[in-house]
């Protein structure tokens, strides 16, 4: 009697872990194919200069300059990089520094704006915007703030189908340049969370209609 039950046991925690099982597989194909959907995006983005047209506004979205223990941070500095690039090509004649601004000791858009204006862009084509919180929050602040309807972000490309994913979801005609991308090595914590990053843009647009922290009055540019 007593191995009928050991048996019967057996039997139903054998078809509670096939069940876990498929339905974390199931999640897994899921989540796969949101950022499927959102990396379809990339065929807005390019990494030749010359295959952008010129637009009035391009957008930079901010990271970190530093991180821990002094290190440069690559994403930064090719993300400067490549602003340098799409100004100086022609490619546009204004640039928006989006970023977080959170606490007196930590300002994205004032960092990357002086490394710019030292990098040779007039100061009075760089623009500002302190509340670029997240990617999203940055992207819907460049329409609703800013007035524009078409520009080109800048940023790594894993992170451009996803800004260019929102911008086009909510009417912006946005493209992407993508800056210089940093080796796997050292940048695979990132590409852990973009993935999920992914998944919550898709549960933004599509289920929350999420709006930026904060909005405010127009700004012309």
């Amino acid at each position: 009697m007593q191995s009928v039950y050991l048996g019967q046991l057996m039997k139903k925690k054998q078809k509670i872990l096939a069940g876990f099982v498929v339905v974390m597989f199931l999640i897994m194909v899921s989540l796969s194919g949101i950022n499927l959907l959102i990396n379809s995006s990339a065929q807005y983005t390019f990494d030749n200069i010359k295959e952008l047209q010129p637009v009035y506004c391009a957008i930079l979205l901010g990271t970190s300059k530093w991180l821990g223990e002094g290190k440069k941070n690559l994403y930064y500095q090719y993300r400067i990089t490549a602003a340098i690039e799409l100004y100086q090509s022609g490619k546009c004649r204004k640039i928006i520094v989006s970023g977080d601004n959170s606490t007196l000791q930590y300002n994205e858009p004032m960092t990357m704006k002086r490394d710019l204006v030292k990098a040779g862009v007039k100061e009075e084509n760089v623009i500002c915007d302190y509340a670029g919180f997240r990617t999203l929050d940055s992207i819907l602040r460049f329409k609703e703030i800013f007035g524009q309807n078409k520009g080109i972000v800048i940023s790594q490309k894993f992170h451009n189908t996803r800004a260019v994913y929102i911008g086009r979801q909510y009417g912006i005609e946005l493209y992407g340049y993508n800056a210089r991308d940093v080796t796997l090595h050292w940048g695979l914590k990132t590409r852990i969370r973009e993935f999920f990053s992914k998944v919550m843009c898709f549960v933004d647009v599509y289920f929350f209609h999420t709006q930026p922290k904060y909005l405010g009055d127009t700004i012309i540019i």
